[in-house]
């Protein structure tokens, strides 16, 4: 199987490249380990759309950040993804740390942030009068958002796969030779030859570099602990808050999220292990404990679950995206932490740019920029679901009770390209178990659905993986 490009890592950064690249006249294919795409650091976010103010300036982060912010308004529109302009505010406890707001706010401006502005206690309370009685002053950013990481990797594959991208996935990549005309891409499942190859595989992107090139970096998976409240405590804020950021990352936050619900976290401790995706008795109290330092009267007795993520922290202290000196048409994207959602389109433009020096790339005349995503009960017009439902009558039949999503939705989520095969891929695609009984009512049911549409028995359905 010979492919112009290898893509390794099904996560946002590579589904947004292969969504980029899938506009030319390339053979493209996507290989990751996992069953489903949005496995790994993708999955396990805060779902924050930044604004570019922290990022250090003239680095590749405050670059793509504040470029990867501006183009989501349009992606949103074309890809059929939730996503909303909330805004943000970082905190400060006394007037001996506006220095360093002002710093952010420096900064931002530098980095092209629109909008910046420091405000007093008395105007940060009148945009969000839950903040803590020990909050003195806020920096402001208007343009920060929110967004659901799943469906924007999901949106970003499917896309890629309606214009011809192909997708390889539960195979694990166990090594790379250079060859006279490219690559040879060894895996689990088939070897495959390519033109280039592109490294988007997070935590593990060190080692996928080391199989071909020689190391010039490491990354450090950081895990971050959260907790998700239901969603009778969403409208404890309106827009993130921050807490001044560390070398460690932004710190705790407070966030709404895209669905109504209320995000608190992440923790921040490196690991060696870059499976350790557990959470913590230590790690969840500490969340509570600081995440009341910025917010008050958040609603601790409706955290409906806990997850933990991993972030690929990178040695160079900045996103590593470039052609290896040595090894031509090796092209890494590794150290891709935050702010690496918000930074994913821009990313998958400067990959873009990379490759052109490499091959020619001719634009296709046909590729379609617009996915539809699957139809969402619960929010249509009462007009709009009853035509629908006498369309399909099995939109009419709920499954998953707490989010009101339909026999028709789950169907849809595992017909559909690149479908789910796993109740977590359900899940990913429509929500159903993510409410306040975490799939205890609808587990079966899901499970039934799996079954028969895969044509396995019920020991065969799988949670993930």
């Amino acid at each position: 199987m010979k492919y112009d490009a290898v893509i390794i890592g099904a996560g946002v950064v590579g589904c947004a490249a292969a969504r980029e690249l899938s506009r030319y006249e390339l053979k493209i294919l996507v290989i990751d380990r996992e069953s489903d795409v949005c496995e790994g650091t993708s999955k396990a976010n805060s779902a924050i759309i930044h604004a570019g103010f922290d990022a250090e300036p003239g680095t590749l982060k405050a670059k793509l950040n504040v470029q990867g912010n501006a183009l989501m308004d349009r992606l949103s529109d074309e890809l059929d993804i939730p996503f909303k302009r909330v805004g943000a505010m970082v905190v400060c406890y006394g007037d001996d740390e506006l220095p360093k707001l002002r710093n952010l706010l420096e900064r931002g401006e530098t980095n092209g942030v629109k909008g910046l502005k420091i405000l007093n206690r008395d105007d940060a309370l009148a945009l969000e009068p839950n903040l803590a009685d020990e909050v003195y002053a806020a920096l402001y950013a208007p343009t920060s958002g929110i967004v659901c990481p799943f469906e924007m990797t999901l949106a970003f594959a499917e896309n890629a796969y309606m214009n011809d991208a192909e997708f390889m996935l539960s195979a694990e990549v166990t090594g790379i030779e250079k060859t006279a005309d490219g690559f040879t891409v060894k895996t689990t499942k088939d070897d495959v030859e390519a033109g280039i190859v592109i490294n988007c595989a997070g935590v593990y992107a060190d080692r996928i570099h080391d199989m071909v090139c020689e190391p010039s970096f490491s990354v450090t998976p950081r895990r971050g602990e959260y907790l998700l409240l239901d969603r009778n405590a969403g409208k404890t804020v309106g827009c993130t808050i921050f807490q001044l950021p560390t070398k460690m990352g932004k710190g705790i936050l407070v966030s709404p999220t895209v669905h109504g619900n209320l995000l608190l976290g992440p923790t921040a401790d490196d690991t060696d292990d870059r499976e350790f995706t557990a959470t913590t008795r230590d790690g969840l109290d500490s969340v509570k404990k600081k995440s009341a330092l910025s917010v008050k009267n958040i609603p601790y007795g409706q955290v409906i679950t806990s997850f933990s993520g991993l972030r690929a922290t990178g040695s160079t202290g900045d996103f590593i995206i470039r052609e290896d000196e040595k090894i031509k048409g090796f092209i890494d994207a590794a150290g891709i932490e935050s702010p690496g959602l918000t930074s994913a389109p821009a990313i998958a433009l400067y990959i873009k740019d990379i490759v052109s020096g490499i091959l020619p790339l001719r634009e296709k005349a046909d590729f379609d920029p617009i996915r539809k995503g699957i139809p969402k009960l619960a929010s249509m017009p009462a007009e709009e679901r009853a035509e629908l439902i006498r369309q399909r009558p099995d939109y009419g039949q709920i499954v998953c009770r707490c989010e009101q999503i339909s026999e028709g939705e789950i169907l849809d989520s595992i017909e559909r390209p690149l479908g789910a095969t796993t109740l977590d891929g359900v899940k990913r695609r429509v929500r159903a178990g993510m409410g306040r009984c975490q799939a205890g009512f609808c587990s079966p049911k899901v499970i039934d659905m799996l079954a028969k549409k895969q044509g396995i028995s019920y020991g065969g359905v799988k949670k993930n993986g």
